[in-house]
């Protein structure tokens, strides 16, 4: 049986920052679908191993990328006191958007059984706090299934979009077409977080952005409902925030940003914590920190923009 404990990965520093790595000491692991929680896919966790309950994140990874490939972010957000699951939707062969939005709502139904047996004994999900994030194409599962493409049995509380992609252009986007081209459109009820990347909209060399306009971070901010937040990583690329080697690798095809990508994580990381705070801790000081004064940020923030009502 896969737990918690066996993870090779594991970390504690005390800080008070959202940007720097938190104060709870975290583990990972990879759980197969042949374990005795029968996961319906492969999943990686990052989990406290500290007894407490605490609020889930469903990270939902981007095209043609492995859900280990964000593990450094996965634990930033969790040593702050999160549990983050993170489906791999598929290996060697792609599907359909819609298996990816299926297979996010099935892990979500797993989750009230499944994940107590995963992690350790006195560590507890408190799964009315659970919210939903995903990068890329991620981005766009994780909003589908916000929007009720796809039945679950639980209820999520907020949702953050980490530069997520609708498809290639207005005229050519996989079903389900999310984007609707009309200003609050999205039927959510839950507060929404926008991460943007300045340069995910310019193509490397002859291949074409991987975030384009019109089908980005840009208009699906201009759809959410408020409570909505948005946060634009004016140097960075679509892929900046990956571990160091991935996002290294993805800079031969993908526009890369010429800052440190420590930082970029760090930056990404600490607006999700800040964000998951307020919404689900209903702490907000750090967001309304960022909100403020984005230079707080250890990447440039600009444009910083929060809609009440």
């Amino acid at each position: 049986m896969a737990s918690l404990s066996e993870s090779e990965n594991a970390f504690a520093t005390s800080t008070n920052s959202v940007f720097d790595q938190g104060s709870v000491k975290v583990k990972s692991c990879n759980v197969k679908t042949s374990d005795p929680s029968s996961p319906p896919t492969e999943l990686f966790i990052v989990a406290p191993v500290e007894e407490n309950t605490y609020p889930v994140l469903l990270f939902c990874h981007g095209f043609c990328i492995d859900n280990t490939w964000y593990s450094q972010l996965l634990q930033h957000i969790s040593s702050h006191g999160y549990i983050v699951v993170a489906p791999q939707f598929y290996r060697c062969m792609l599907v359909f958007v819609k298996d990816e939005i299926d297979i996010a709502a099935k892990v979500t139904d797993w989750l009230s059984t499944g994940l107590p047996q995963v992690l350790k004994v006195k560590v507890k999900p408190n799964l009315s706090k659970l919210a939903l994030s995903g990068h890329s194409r991620g981005g766009k599962v994780a909003f589908a299934l916000a929007l009720g493409h796809a039945p679950t049995s639980l209820k999520f509380s907020a949702i953050i979009g980490i530069d997520p992609v609708d498809g290639s252009s207005p005229s050519c986007r996989p079903e389900p077409k999310l984007l609707t081209y009309v200003p609050r459109s999205f039927n959510l009820e839950i507060p929404v977080g926008i991460i943007g990347t300045g340069l995910g909209d310019q193509s490397k060399c002859i291949i074409p952005p991987f975030a384009p306009d019109d089908v980005n971070h840009a208009e699906f901010f201009n759809e959410s409902k408020p409570p909505s937040c948005y946060f634009l990583a004016k140097d960075y690329g679509h892929c900046d925030m990956l571990d160091e080697s991935k996002a290294n690798l993805a800079s031969w095809v993908c526009r890369s940003g010429e800052g440190s990508k420590e930082d970029m994580r760090r930056g990404v990381g600490g607006i999700v914590v800040a964000f998951l705070n307020a919404y689900l801790e209903n702490e907000s000081r750090d967001l309304k920190d960022i909100l403020d004064k984005p230079s707080i940020a250890p990447i440039l923030l600009d444009p910083v923009i929060f809609v009440k009502d």
